[in-house]
Parts: C-alpha cells; structure tokens; sequence
C-alpha cells in the first residue's frame, strides 16, 4: 500500500492549524499554486478523513456568467454538452453507477491517523461558512463563454484552463530574459539573475546544516507581468535545476533570510524577485536552471543554460 504522500502531510498540517481558511490563504501559507491545492484537498476529502472542502460566491455573478453560457450555446446550436445542468424536470442530472475510490495515498482511516474520535464519518456532514462578505467586486458576464471554459466538449470546458498556442521551448543563459505566456493567458517575462553554486555559506548563515556529501545552490530570478492579467501562482513554484544526466532537482522548502524568497503573486505591470533554495548531491553536475508554470508543460518551458558557470 502506498505511504501519504509528502505534500499532502504538509497540506493538512496547515489546514489543521488554521482551522477555517479559503484555498488561496492555504495555498500562500505553503508556497503551492491554488489549483493544487484546491485538488489535493478535494481528494483528501473522500478518503474518510474529517475534512470538509466548501465554496462561496456571489451568486448573482455565478448566474450571469451561466446565463451567458447557455446563451451563447443556443445561438450556435449546442442544445447538449458533456456536463448537462438540469433535465426535464429541472433536476440535476447525475450519471448512474459507481464512482471509483481513491487507491492510494490516504486509505480509509484505520488507526493510521491517532487523532482522538478520529474514523469513518458517522452520518452526512453539513458544511457551516462563515458570516457572508459584505461585498463582492462588480464584474460584467462574459460575453464569449470560450475565453471562460474553451472549447465545448474538451477538458478545459470543465477547468477553465487555456489552451496554449504552439511555440518553441525559449532558452538562454545567465543574465537573460525570457518571454512566456501563463497559464491564465498572463504575458510574462523571467529574467535568471544569478546562481549561486555553492552556496553553502548562505546556507549555514541561516542556521540549516547540511549533511555529508551535501551542497546547496541558491538561484535569484524576476519575474514581470507586462500584461493585464495578473500572475496567482508563487513566481518559482516549479523552477527546476537540471542534472547532466538529465535528471530535475526540485526546489528545498526553505527560505534565507539574507536572500528573500519569492511571495505568490505578480500584479500586472510590476516586477517581483525572489531567491530559491536547493539541496543536493555534491557530486551533481548541473547543466540548466528549468522554468514552468506546471510539471510537463513543455509549450511554455522556459530554459537557462549555466555549464559556463
């Protein structure tokens, strides 16, 4: 059977700390793009712990935004799609037969998690949100339901995510800066300032030891939101450094207090840096600093060659 996985370990110690918080705070807290954590949380949900995943809106917003999709399926002729609202008599329409269960990470609780009343949920849990906001931000309904959802019938219809247009993998070296599109359709440019390789001084100034056979490089870069759109994700959540053979050495969850990390968020317009911190072996040859706004998102890849270095 296999173990909790790591990040979700950290996810719930946060959530267990915080009590009550929305998927944006969560996801500052540890560093993580929100969609992950939004995910990680609904799946962590079924699994039988004591977890309720909730959601609030502004209604009428939700509404307009439906009533601009369902007439914008009308006038092109889409009397169905994959995710039909309601049926003839107004009720929700909910595919028959069974729902797979999750298989891994988080088997139904057993004693594994000894935490006092801890089990299977006894009965339906209603979730209880807090006091309603005061106000919500006026935002006019789409008028195109394609730049919201895509194109009907594909995955992004359900997600909402944007389809990348096709474009080279962009590269350069230290000093460079990068052109990319976001995720959210976010013009951006990355600028690699420097690498520190070693950096074992800044990181046992800052009180972390490393062990035997260790080293620890510290990777500085900018990022620029020079469009409309603002960036949500944390600036260097999957910069990667790359091996000689090939292999990615992910980020170290810890930060320097001579060499500031990077905080989640870029407002359009503006530049924002940060530091990043990495572990490794002493023996790893390192060929390339890798940048991308999700793990095998090769259309928007941006690398830095630093074999000079």
């Amino acid at each position: 059977m296999a173990g909790p996985d790591p990040v979700d370990v950290r996810l719930l110690s946060v959530v267990a700390e915080m009590g009550r918080a929305a998927v944006p705070e969560i996801a500052g807290r540890l560093g993580m793009d929100v969609r992950d954590v939004a995910a990680r949380l609904a799946a962590l949900s079924t699994t039988g712990l004591p977890l309720i995943v909730g959601v609030e809106c502004d209604p009428q917003a939700i509404r307009n935004a439906v009533a601009a999709a369902q007439h914008w399926a009308a006038q092109n002729n889409m009397t169905s799609g994959p995710y039909p609202v309601s049926g003839p008599s107004g009720a929700h329409q909910v595919p028959s037969g069974s729902y797979p269960q999750p298989t891994g990470g988080y088997p139904m609780p057993t004693g594994g998690y000894p935490a006092p009343g801890y089990g299977t949920p006894s009965g339906p849990q209603r979730f209880v949100p807090g006091p309603p906001p005061t106000s919500f931000p006026q935002q006019p309904a789409p008028q195109d339901p394609m730049n919201v959802w895509g194109p009907p019938g594909s995955a992004a219809w359900a997600r909402g995510d944007q389809q990348a247009p096709q474009q080279p993998v962009r590269t350069g070296k230290v000093g460079s800066k990068l052109d990319v599109e976001g995720l959210e359709g976010e013009r951006i440019t990355i600028l690699l300032v420097e690498v520190v390789d070693p950096a074992d001084y800044l990181f046992t100034a800052a009180g972390y030891e490393l062990k035997e056979g260790e080293r620890s490089v510290v990777v500085h870069t900018e990022l620029t939101n020079r469009g409309q759109t603002p960036f949500t994700s944390l600036p260097d959540l999957y910069l990667e450094l790359i091996a000689k053979d090939g292999s990615a050495v992910t980020k170290s969850p810890v930060s320097l207090s001579s060499r500031p990390p990077h905080r989640i968020g870029v407002p359009p317009g503006e530049t924002a840096g940060g530091h990043t911190v990495y572990v490794l072996p002493d023996s790893t040859e390192l060929t390339a600093v890798r940048w991308t706004p999700r793990p095998g998102d090769t259309q928007r890849t941006l690398t830095w060659d630093i074999t000079d270095l």
